[in-house]
């Protein structure tokens, strides 16, 4: 009886460079790679790819590292640091020269830029005309003895096509003419993302490259590394690119595009991740509100789709307002606590802000939008609104009011029972509608012209913060 070899454990990376902060597509990517992983029963790896000097941002790699645990993905690996790797990469690039499938390379900056306006103008397309391939061989000693500053390139074979198979996309070609010989080790030793990348998935023994379409162009040029190297290649699957809701490619001209800037604005970070695996992704189902747990369970790289996903902030808006409003009071009430101290505002009871958030969970879509919407739980009111001034504060309202307060003093029991009590009793004593007189007292009370319940709004604020506001409304106005 013969017993089947194990299946390959899943191995996958995010690999993001650190340039300041974390993209929403970066998102997803890091979520698609994580989804796998877990549903697969595998390794999910944070690879920091810093090789690229000019763009490293101090502080990048922890705000990404704090970010995605924000967001609960926790790596099983890393953070790898490719700049701690530097000689890994010089011995293969080393490796690929001694086997001819690499060379060096001594143009100068000015050099490819004079060759790059040769070749369009003469309606070819710039790439490295392989000039360096034509030294003899004592020239190339000569220079690299004189510690010319060299690149290393690697050699496309010419006349073939290099072609993959990609789980999103199917089989992909590319004519080997088409492509560049890639530099891959730059002149101060650091690799390009090319050669560190490859290099690294081996090494690492990365099962499947979850990446944006962006990167598919390059793809050619991994797949020959790979041969060149005699590696077994991974699995490929290029999602589609995130778009404006014109179409245009996602980007900070038309909104915000970092993580950061929607964890500040108080989105909840199991609504941002749910709407960023909807971006691209197709559970199947009508089904849209997810959590962590339930996306592991569904997903699958075969329903993402090639089409460009557009961010629609409006979807997002609606997902935050499901999860958010799907929270336990404390929980909510809890987070309120976080939002009021940053606005310096302090001393009320956790009971307080339970009974606050249960009467407005269902009017808010974000804790940050307390401030705005409902600031008047937590100060006084400091101007009223003038559309509804105008509206509801008639001649007599004041009076009403008086004895609005008269009626609420002398309640022994301050409940929705007893407060709306005096308020139906005092409209009926001065013949008017209930409403004509709830109108004007909910401006007395909150300075706004709507807002939930306002019976049990007030008994929330309290006697005596219901009795201050409408004495101090009725001097103001009158």
């Amino acid at each position: 009886m013969t017993t089947a070899a194990p299946l390959p454990i899943v191995r996958v990376r995010f690999a993001p460079s650190p340039t300041g902060y974390l993209h929403v597509g970066g998102l997803r990517t890091a979520l698609y790679n994580y989804l796998y992983a877990r549903r697969n029963n595998g390794v999910f790896i944070l690879r920091i790819e810093d090789t690229d000097r000019s763009r490293y941002v101090e502080g990048a790699v922890e705000n990404l590292v704090e970010t995605l645990r924000w967001a609960g993905l926790d790596f099983d690996e890393g953070p790898y640091i490719q700049s701690e790797r530097l000689k890994i990469y010089q011995d293969h690039a080393h490796q690929l020269l001694n086997s001819g499938k690499a060379y060096y390379a001594f143009d100068t900056p000015e050099e490819l830029e004079e060759m790059r306006k040769l070749q369009e103008k003469a309606g070819l397309t710039p790439k490295y005309d392989r000039k360096a391939l034509r030294l003899r061989p004592e020239e190339l000693k000569q220079k690299l003895d004189a510690g010319v500053p060299a690149v290393v390139r690697m050699k496309i074979p010419e006349n073939r096509l290099v072609g993959f198979n990609d789980v999103v996309r199917g089989r992909v070609e590319f004519a080997g003419e088409q492509l560049d010989d890639q530099v891959l080790l730059k002149s101060d030793g650091y690799p390009t993302y090319h050669l560190a990348n490859v290099v690294d998935d081996h090494l690492m023994g990365i099962t499947h490259v979850v990446r944006v379409e962006e990167w598919l162009s390059s793809t050619p040029k991994h797949v020959l590394l790979y041969e060149y190297f005699g590696w077994d290649m991974p699995t490929f699957a290029h999602l589609p690119l995130l778009l404006n809701p014109d179409k245009s490619k996602l980007s900070k001209r038309q909104g915000d595009v970092a993580v950061e800037d929607y964890r500040q604005k108080g989105y909840l970070p199991q609504a941002l991740v749910n709407f960023v695996a909807l971006l691209g992704w197709n559970p199947g189902t009508e089904q849209e509100i997810f959590s962590l747990a339930e996306l592991v369970d569904k997903f699958s790289l075969e329903r993402v789709g090639k089409s460009g996903a557009v961010f629609n902030l409006e979807k997002l808006n609606w997902i935050n307002t499901t999860h958010f409003r799907a929270l336990p009071d404390q929980e909510i009430a809890a987070m309120a606590r976080r939002v009021l101290e940053q606005n310096g505002i302090t001393g009320f009871s956790d009971m307080y802000l339970r009974s606050v958030m249960s009467l407005m969970k269902e009017r808010i879509s974000k804790v940050d939008d307390l401030i705005v919407a409902a600031a008047y739980f937590f100060r006084e009111p400091e101007r009223y609104d003038e559309q509804s001034k105008k509206k509801n504060w008639k001649p007599g309202t004041s009076e009403q009011l008086k004895e609005v307060a008269i009626g609420l003093r002398a309640l022994s029991t301050f409940d929705h029972a007893g407060v709306e009590s005096v308020v139906r009793s005092t409209a009926a004593q001065s013949h008017i509608s209930a409403s004509k007189l709830i109108h004007p007292l909910r401006l007395a009370i909150t300075g706004m012209p709507s807002g939930p319940g306002l019976f049990e709004l007030m008994v929330v604020l309290g006697k005596d913060t219901c009795l201050r506001r409408i004495e101090h409304a009725v001097v103001l106005l009158g």
